[in-house]
C-alpha cells in the first residue's frame, strides 16, 4: 500500500508545508485555550472562526491530495491519509451530532499533530524503521501479551487467598501486571505474601527486559535505514 511519501511532492514542500505546520500548531493551541474557564463571547467567537478556517484549509488539502493521487484508494487508506481525514472529521460530525457526550471524538483534533510527521525527515525515517521491524515487533507484542497474562494469573494465585477484595479475579490482577511489567509500580495494588513478593521480583526483571528489547529492535532498524540512505546519497 502506498504511503504519504508518494503523494504529490508540491504539497509536501515549503512554503506550503510551513503554512500547514503553523496551522496545526495554532489549531491545537486554540483547542487548548477553549478549555480555559470564563472565556468571553468574543474570544469564543474568534476561536470558532479559527477552527473553521483551519478545518477549511485542511479539507482543501485533503481533497487536493485525493484528487492528485495516482491511486486514490491507496492514499485514502494509507496511514497519512487516515490521519488527514481524522484531523477534520470531528468538525463535520459536530455539525450534525452533539459531541459533548462523546468527548473522545473531540480529542481526535489532537491527531492533527501527527500531520507534522509528513513534513519531517526524521519521522519519515522512523516510520520506515518501524515498517522494517514490523514482523519482529508483532512477535514481541504477542510474547508480551502472553507474559502479561501469565503474570496476572501468577499474582492472582499467590494473593487472592489473602487479599480477595483486591485481587478479585485475573482481570483485576491484570492492572497490577501492567503496572509492574512496565516498571511503573503505582503502588495501589501490591503483594503482601512472601510468594507474591518473590513472584513480583521475577516479573520486574522480565519487565526491564520487555522495555529493552523493542528499543534494540527499533534502533537496529534505524541504523539499517540510515545505511540505506547513505548508500543512495553516495550514488
Amino acid at each position: 500500500m502506498k504511503d504519504a511519501r508518494e503523494m504529490p511532492s508540491l504539497l509536501d514542500r515549503p512554503p506550503w508545508s510551513i503554512v500547514i505546520g503553523v496551522l496545526i500548531l495554532v489549531s491545537i493551541l486554540g483547542f487548548s485555550v477553549e478549555t480555559l474557564p470564563d472565556l468571553s463571547k468574543t474570544t469564543r467567537f474568534y476561536l470558532s472562526l479559527l477552527e473553521i478556517t483551519t478545518v477549511g484549509i485542511f479539507t482543501i488539502e485533503y481533497l487536493a491530495r485525493v484528487a492528485l493521487a495516482k491511486r486514490k484508494i491507496d492514499y485514502i487508506f494509507s496511514f497519512m491519509g487516515l490521519i488527514d481525514l481524522l484531523a477534520i472529521i470531528p468538525f463535520y460530525l459536530a455539525l450534525y451530532v452533539d459531541l459533548r457526550p462523546l468527548r473522545l471524538l473531540r480529542l481526535l483534533r489532537f491527531i492533527r499533530l501527527l500531520k507534522l510527521v509528513r513534513y519531517n525527515a526524521a519521522f519519515s525515517r522512523f516510520s520506515r524503521a518501524l515498517a522494517m521491524a514490523r514482523e519482529e515487533l508483532i512477535i514481541f507484542s504477542v510474547a508480551s501479551a502472553i507474559v502479561l497474562y501469565l503474570s496476572a494469573a501468577g499474582i492472582y494465585y499467590f494473593e487472592h487467598p489473602v487479599q480477595p477484595d483486591v485481587y478479585r479475579s485475573i482481570f483485576d490482577a491484570l492492572w497490577w501486571a501492567i503496572a509492574t511489567l512496565t516498571t511503573v509500580g503505582y503502588g495501589d495494588i501490591y503483594p503482601v505474601t512472601a510468594g507474591g513478593r518473590g513472584f513480583t521480583f521475577i516479573v520486574l526483571m522480565i519487565g526491564l527486559g520487555l522495555v529493552a528489547v523493542p528499543t534494540g529492535i527499533v534502533a537496529s532498524s534505524l541504523s539499517a535505514v540510515r545505511r540505506e540512505e547513505a548508500k543512495l546519497s553516495d550514488h
